[in-house]
C-alpha cells in the first residue's frame, strides 16, 4: 500500500498537507467517525479523498448538488483517481453501468445525493457493495445541510443518520465549512456519530481582504472601477432581487463589463449554462442572486462583491468564502446602505411566524454589526462563529488599514442619549436620529415627539453621521439595546456618567477618500510576489494554453492548473520532469498529460528571456546503460545527488535503480562517513519517529522497528536512520 505522504504527491501532487488535513485524515485511516469544520479553501475534499484510496473497498459521498459532484469527479479523474458520480442527470442505462463499474472494484469514489441515498433500490445496491468489496466511509459533505438551525437546512439531511443502523460498522465522516455551535451539536446528533473526534478549524481565511463601502449615488461607478481593475478576473456580485440581478447585469453589460446574470427566475437550462461558462473562464463576472454558488468549487475568484445586505452573517460568510478559494489575495466588498436595511425588515415583517421574524430580526442586527462596526471586520466576524481574533490589528480589512483620525464627540454624544431619555427609551436608532434632525414623519407626529425639546437640535449633521454616532456609543459601552421584536435602546451607567461628564467620548473619523477604497488594502497575511510586464504577459500565455486544454479536455481550466500553480511555472521556469513536478499540484498524473506543452511554452519564454531563468542546483544528470556502469559508478552517482540535496526517491528516478538499492548505497556511504546529513532523505519528524522506535526496542533487527512505527513508515527510511545513529554513536566513542 501506498504511503500517505506518496499518495499526496503522486495522485494531488502535494508535498505536504495544508494546516489539520493530515490530523484528519490519519483519524480517517483509523476508522474514526469525525465533525471537520474546516473554512472553504481549507482542503476538506483531500481529508476524505486521500483516505479513499488507501483504504480498501468503496467511499461513498453525500453531496447536495449536481453540479459540486460533477466538478469534484471532473478533478479526481484528471488526477487520475477512479471516481464518478450517480444522479439524476444521467440516463438509467449510464447510472446502472456507473454501479456495475462500483460493484466490480473499479471506483474508489462515488458520489450520490441524499436522496439516492436513502432509496430502498440503492440501499440494497449498498448491501451488495458492503458483503463483496466493503464500504469504507460515508463522507457527508456541506454536513450543515443537516441541522435546522443552519443557513441553508435541507430536510432529506435530516435521514442520513438512518443509514448508520443499516451499516454500523462504516465510519461517518461530516464536513462543513460553516456551523455555529448549537448546528454542531444537531450535526453529531442526527447523523449518530459515536465517539466522535471533532476538528475545528480556525474560520479566519488570511488572505480575504475585508471592506464596507457606503452605498450613495456614486457606488454603481465605483463598482464599475473595481471590475475594471481586475479586469479578466473572476469575480461573484450578489444582489437581493431578481429584479436587482437583471438591472445590474444590463447597465454593466452597457458600460463595456461582459457579464451574465444569475437566479431562480431564469429557466434550469440557462442556469447552467450560465454558471458552466462562468466556471469555465469564458466570461469574467457573474451578477447573482444567492441562488448561485452553494457547491461551487471555482478557485481562482478573485473578488465577491454583495451590492444589497446580505440576509445574515453566516451566509455572508459562506458567500463571501467563494473568493480565493486557492490561498490566493482576494478582495470581500460589501456595499452597505440605510435604504437597505428598511427594505430587508419590510421583508422579514412579511414572515407569518413570529418565531421567524424574531429570528431573522436578530440575524439582521449581526450584519448591521459588522456592517457599521468601527472595529477589525475580521474580529466581528470571527466573534459570531465564538472564535477570538488574537490580533489588534489584522491588517486585511478596510478599518484596520486605513489611516484613521479620533476626535473627541462628547457634546453630540450626549445630545443622543438625551434624544434615547426624552423617547422614554422605547424607540430604536432611526426613530432617534430622525427626531434629533427635525424629520416631519408620521410615526413622529404620532408620539408628539416632534414637541420634544431635543427635537430638531442635531440638524447639523446628516442622517449618516448621527447613524453612526449612535452606533459607536452603542459598541462602546455606552448605550443597551433590547431586542424584542424591534431593537430599542436603554440608558446604562455609562450612560450617566457621560451625561454627568464624568467621561469623555470619542468617535474615529475616516477621511473619505479611504472610505470610498481608494487607500491601498496590503495584505498582511498572504504575500503574492508581483510579477513584471514580461512575466504578466507569459502568465496570460499559460492561462490561454491552460484554457485551450480544458476544453480539450472538457474540464473547468482550474481543474488542469490553479493559478497559483500557473504562478509557480512564471516564477520557477521548470523545464525537466523533476522540476515540473515540483508545481504544487502537479502529480504523476498531470505530469504526463500537461508536461509537454507547458514546458514548451516555458522553453520558449526562456529563451526569450534568459536572464530570468532561475539559477537551479546541479540537476541530476541520468546515469548510462546498466551495461555500461560499474557498482562503484553507481554508488559515486548516489552519493554525489544525495551530498546536492536530492531526496531518496529523486536519486532513484535519476539512477533508474530501486529505492531499496539506493537505500542499501546509502547506508553503506553514511556508515563510512560520506554521507552526514540526512534533512533532505528523511524529514525531521519522521527521523525524530524513527530515533524513539529504535531507542525502545533496539536496532538489531529492522522487522521490529517498523512494526512499531506502522505502515507509514518505509524500510529505507528506517535503515538510513539506524545507519545515522549508528555512525554518530561511533564518532562519539572515538572522540
Amino acid at each position: 500500500m501506498l504511503h500517505v505522504d506518496q499518495a499526496l504527491k503522486q495522485y494531488f501532487g502535494y508535498d505536504s498537507f495544508r494546516p489539520g488535513q493530515q490530523e484528519i485524515v490519519e483519524a480517517v485511516l483509523e476508522q474514526q467517525d469525525m465533525l471537520v469544520l474546516m473554512p472553504t479553501g481549507g482542503g476538506k475534499s483531500l481529508t476524505y479523498q486521500l483516505p479513499a484510496l488507501l483504504l480498501p473497498g468503496l467511499t461513498i459521498v453525500v453531496s447536495p448538488l449536481i453540479a459540486l459532484m460533477q466538478d469534484q469527479v471532473s478533478r479526481l479523474q484528471e488526477n487520475g483517481i477512479e471516481a464518478t458520480f450517480v444522479n439524476s442527470s444521467l440516463p438509467y442505462e449510464e447510472a446502472a453501468r456507473r454501479e456495475r463499474a462500483a460493484m466490480t472494484g473499479q471506483i474508489k469514489l462515488l458520489y450520490v445525493a441524499p436522496e439516492r441515498l436513502l432509496k430502498p433500490s440503492f440501499l440494497a445496491f449498498l448491501e451488495h457493495i458492503n458483503n463483496t468489496i466493503g464500504l469504507s466511509l460515508l463522507a457527508v459533505d456541506e454536513a450543515h445541510c443537516v441541522s435546522e438551525w443552519g443557513h441553508d437546512f435541507r430536510p432529506e439531511y435530516r435521514q442520513i443518520g438512518s443509514v448508520r443502523n443499516r451499516f454500523p460498522d462504516m465510519p461517518i465522516l461530516a464536513l462543513t465549512a460553516t456551523a455555529t455551535e448549537r448546528v454542531r451539536e444537531d450535526i453529531l446528533t442526527q447523523l449518530q456519530l459515536r465517539q466522535p473526534r471533532v476538528h475545528l478549524a480556525s474560520f479566519n481565511r488570511p488572505n480575504l481582504s475585508y471592506e464596507v463601502r457606503k452605498k450613495h449615488k456614486g457606488s454603481y461607478d465605483e463598482l464599475v472601477q473595481v471590475l475594471r481593475d481586475k479586469a479578466g478576473e473572476s469575480v461573484i456580485i450578489y444582489c437581493l432581487s431578481r429584479s436587482g440581478v437583471e438591472k445590474l447585469s444590463a447597465d454593466l453589460e452597457e458600460d463595456g463589463i461582459v457579464n451574465l446574470p444569475y437566479h431562480a427566475g431564469l429557466s434550469p437550462k440557462i442556469r447552467s449554462e450560465h454558471q458552466n461558462r462562468f466556471i469555465r473562464d469564458d466570461v469574467p463576472v457573474l451578477v447573482a442572486t444567492i441562488a448561485f454558488g452553494m457547491g461551487i468549487a471555482k478557485p481562482d475568484v478573485r473578488a465577491v462583491i454583495h451590492y444589497d445586505l446580505p440576509k445574515n452573517l453566516e451566509g455572508y460568510y459562506q458567500e463571501s468564502g467563494r473568493a480565493g478559494r486557492d490561498g490566493q489575495p482576494a478582495d470581500c466588498i460589501l456595499f452597505f446602505s440605510y435604504s437597505d436595511r428598511v427594505r430587508t425588515q419590510y421583508f422579514i415583517a412579511q414572515k407569518e411566524s413570529e418565531q421567524q421574524q424574531a429570528i431573522a430580526l436578530q440575524q439582521l442586527q449581526q450584519v448591521l454589526k459588522y456592517s457599521e462596526s468601527s472595529q477589525c471586520r475580521r474580529r466581528v466576524l470571527l466573534s459570531y462563529f465564538s472564535e477570538e481574533f488574537p490580533d489588534a490589528n489584522c491588517g486585511n480589512c478596510d478599518n484596520c488599514v486605513q489611516t484613521a483620525q479620533v476626535e473627541e464627540r462628547s457634546e453630540d454624544a450626549r445630545l443622543f442619549l438625551s434624544g434615547v431619555h426624552q423617547t422614554r427609551e422605547r424607540f430604536g436608532l432611526y426613530h432617534i436620529v430622525d427626531v434629533l434632525r427635525g424629520a416631519n414623519t408620521q410615526k413622529i407626529r404620532d408620539f408628539r415627539h416632534n414637541l420634544l425639546p431635543i427635537y430638531g437640535h442635531g440638524k447639523q449633521f446628516s442622517r449618516e453621521e448621527w447613524v453612526s454616532l449612535g452606533q459607536n456609543l452603542l459598541q462602546q459601552g455606552f448605550l443597551s439595546e433590547r431586542r424584542d421584536n424591534y431593537s430599542t435602546f436603554r440608558l446604562n451607567a455609562n450612560s450617566l456618567k457621560l451625561l454627568d461628564g464624568e467621561v469623555q467620548f470619542y468617535q474615529k473619523v475616516t477621511p473619505k477618500a479611504a472610505s470610498r477604497g481608494a487607500a491601498a488594502t496590503p495584505v498582511k497575511a498572504a504575500q503574492v510576489v508581483e510579477l513584471d510586464a514580461a512575466d504578466n504577459q507569459f502568465l496570460q500565455r499559460l492561462r490561454a494554453l491552460r484554457k485551450q486544454l480544458a476544453d480539450e479536455h472538457n474540464v473547468p481550466p482550474y481543474v488542469v492548473f490553479t493559478d497559483a500553480a500557473l504562478r509557480a511555472m512564471v516564477q520557477q521556469l521548470p523545464m525537466s520532469q523533476a522540476q515540473f513536478l515540483k508545481v504544487p499540484g502537479v502529480g504523476e498524473q498531470k505530469l504526463k498529460a500537461y508536461y509537454t506543452p507547458f514546458t514548451d511554452e516555458i522553453k520558449a519564454y526562456a529563451e526569450q528571456h534568459p536572464d530570468k531563468v532561475p539559477a537551479a542546483p546541479a540537476t541530476p544528470e541520468r546515469a548510462k546503460p546498466a551495461s555500461a556502469r560499474s557498482a562503484v559508478y553507481i554508488r559515486r552517482n548516489i552519493v554525489n545527488l544525495a551530498q546536492q540535496g536530492f531526496s531518496l526517491r529523486e536519486i532513484a528516478q535519476a539512477c533508474d535503480r530501486a529505492p531499496s538499492t539506493v537505500a542499501e548505497y546509502l547506508t553503506a556511504a553514511i556508515t563510512e562517513g560520506e554521507v552526514t546529513d540526512l534533512a533532505h532523505l528523511v524529514p525531521s519528524e519522521q527521523y525524530q519517529a524513527i530515533a524513539r522506535a529504535i531507542q525502545e526496542v533496539g536496532d538489531e533487527k529492522l522487522k521490529p522497528i517498523k512494526e512499531s512505527l506502522g505502515d507509514q513508515y518505509s524500510y529505507e527510511d528506517i535503515r538510513l536512520v539506524r545507519a545515522h545513529l549508528q555512525a554518530s554513536q561511533t564518532e562519539n566513542v572515538t572522540s
